[in-house]
């Protein structure tokens, strides 16, 4: 029980070092984030260069689980010799920062070409020479009037062998 308590109240510390990140640090997290969506959407490959090293990128299939260096290889097609990669364009992003300001965390809500609607989450790192992306989970934003039809689809594709990872 005490173990319990003590994660309780590490996990609410946590919380109240949380802060609204400044106006300067909002608009910096802004043109970053708009920025590395505006290299996809020019297939500027430039954008693997924003993700960290050891930067995960989760997709909307669930084998979609890339560490930076495989994404570059796996999405290659998709950028050399292309006008445009994919195109996400924020309508909504809120977001967070520690007391320090050196990790920032957001969720934003995406129209996009191919996709209609998705969600996104992100972890950023601020670094010596700015931001770097540790952490960022898309999903496809499925209407609650249609998620019954889109998960029995989902479910029919996975009993046919789709994304048997």
């Amino acid at each position: 029980m005490k173990s319990l308590f003590l994660a309780c109240c590490l996990f609410l510390t946590g919380l109240a070092q949380a802060a609204a990140p400044s106006p300067a640090l909002l608009k910096q997290v802004n043109a970053f984030v708009d920025g590395w969506h505006d290299d996809a959407a020019h297939a500027r490959m430039a954008y693997f260069d924003k993700i960290a090293p050891d930067g995960v990128y989760i997709g909307t299939d669930r084998g979609e689980r890339w560490e930076r260096s495989a994404f570059r290889e796996w999405a290659r097609g998709y950028f050399q010799g292309k006008s445009s990669a994919w195109v996400f364009h924020a309508t909504q992003r809120n977001v967070y920062a520690s007391g320090d300001g050196k990790t920032i965390w957001f969720d934003e809500l995406l129209d996009t070409r191919s996709l209609g609607h998705c969600m996104a989450s992100g972890v950023l790192r601020k670094t010596a020479k700015g931001f770097e992306i540790v952490h960022y989970q898309l999903s496809i934003a499925v209407p609650n009037e249609i998620v019954d039809k889109v998960g029995a689809m989902v479910k029919e594709a996975e009993a046919a062998g789709a994304a048997a990872k």
